[in-house]
């Protein structure tokens, strides 16, 4: 049914497609799909949550491997490097959806609720790792923990990935190499 979903969404967009449309095209009632995410709203979270995880586990990603060695990494650079890479796979998974989601934003209040969430996932986990640095003094010299979270949030974002890579065709590797030596640049002592 997600991908059902996810396939209507973008083929349709999120204000023109129906629980029946995608109750059709996974070929299952209707009522299972209200039984299972009870609104259209539930089925953009699902497939959110399914597209930032990379699978339907239910380990957040903060709990993860990759997240849980990138906090543990002592060498700032690796660490945003890490960062980045991580940040990279999320967002080739998410980035139509995330782009449907925005849209649905402006007009949908329970979507506009949903993006509002995901900013402050991504700004708590993001801040994880401006902590991380702070607490091992990586951090340029008066630069305050909040300041580099907020650099962090602001160019790890969805939004400078979507503009790269998918609107000005970045390969996603020169994306990565630009992001890292930006942070490294903004974060660490020179």
């Amino acid at each position: 049914m997600v991908d059902a979903a996810r396939d209507l969404f973008l083929e349709r967009g999120y204000g023109t497609t129906t629980i029946e449309a995608i109750s059709a095209r996974a070929d299952v009632p209707p009522a299972t799909v209200y039984r299972l995410f009870r609104s259209k709203h539930g089925i953009l979270k699902a497939l959110l949550d399914v597209s930032i995880a990379g699978d339907d586990e239910a380990v957040p990603v903060a709990e993860r491997g990759p997240v849980r060695s990138l906090l543990a990494e002592p060498d700032p650079q690796a660490k945003i490097a890490a960062l980045v890479g991580i940040a990279a796979q999320v967002n080739a998974r998410t980035a139509p959806i995330y782009r449907i989601l925005v849209s649905a934003a402006a007009s949908d209040p329970d979507a506009a609720v949903l993006l509002g969430e995901l900013a402050t996932q991504r700004q708590q986990g993001q801040g994880r790792v401006a902590r991380s640095l702070a607490r091992s003094n990586a951090l340029r010299p008066n630069l305050r923990e909040r300041d580099a979270s907020d650099i962090i949030h602001a160019l790890v974002s969805p939004d400078v990935y979507g503009l790269l890579v998918v609107d000005r065709r970045w390969p996603v590797e020169r994306y990565q190499t630009w992001l890292t030596a930006t942070l490294v640049d903004q974060l660490l002592p020179g």
